[in-house]
């Protein structure tokens, strides 16, 4: 009952002030279940109903560079979302002292929606202008290539918005938006 009233109190203020809260919690088992997941959430089910995303990350590999382990190879489970379609899945590479690190994460985007050319250990990429750019044997380095060229990588990036965003967000876009909300705030 007292995180229902702290998340009913908390809830408004977050609203109001365009805050994000994050929750980080630990799963236990449940006994005696028989069918269906046996993980549960400590603390009730006030958490759950509040959210308006849940995610479950798990680590999916080890990231080795030679000998040393350098990263986590994390797989996340969005559970609940009320933003997006829910129960889609997703993996990243975390990189111990970096976190999520843009060129591995738009290298991995690249690889799957075919932008970049696996042909066997070796990575290619032809660029708009029609150019064919060898990114290099292996992934690792095949990201430093793109940690080295920011014009390629931007490039990437580029094509990948286009892909997954309808229309491309410009400046005068956002700005427009941003006045129209600041309007909308003050009345």
């Amino acid at each position: 009952r007292l995180m229902s009233q702290a998340l009913r109190k908390l809830a408004g203020n977050v609203n109001k002030s365009k805050t994000v809260v994050i929750f980080i919690n630990q799963t236990r088992m449940k006994i005696g279940v028989m069918y269906g997941n046996p993980e549960t959430t400590t603390g009730g089910v006030a958490l759950k109903f509040y959210a308006t995303m849940r995610m479950e990350v798990r680590s999916s590999g080890k990231i080795v560079e030679g000998n040393e382990h350098v990263g986590n190879e994390v797989t996340i489970k969005f559970v609940k979302n009320k933003v997006a379609p829910p129960f889609k899945t997703t993996t990243v590479d975390i990189i111990y002292g970096k976190g999520i690190v843009r060129e591995n994460e738009l290298f991995n985007i690249a690889v799957n929606e075919g932008f970049i050319d696996r042909r066997g250990s070796w990575f290619t990429y032809e660029a708009l202008d029609g150019k064919e750019h060898s990114l290099g044997q292996g992934k690792t380095n095949a990201v430093s290539y793109l940690v080295e060229h920011p014009e390629i990588a931007d490039e990437i990036e580029k094509r990948i918005r286009e892909k997954y965003f309808s229309k491309p967000v410009s400046e005068e876009t956002q700005v427009a938006e941003g006045t129209k909300n600041a309007e909308k705030a003050t009345k």
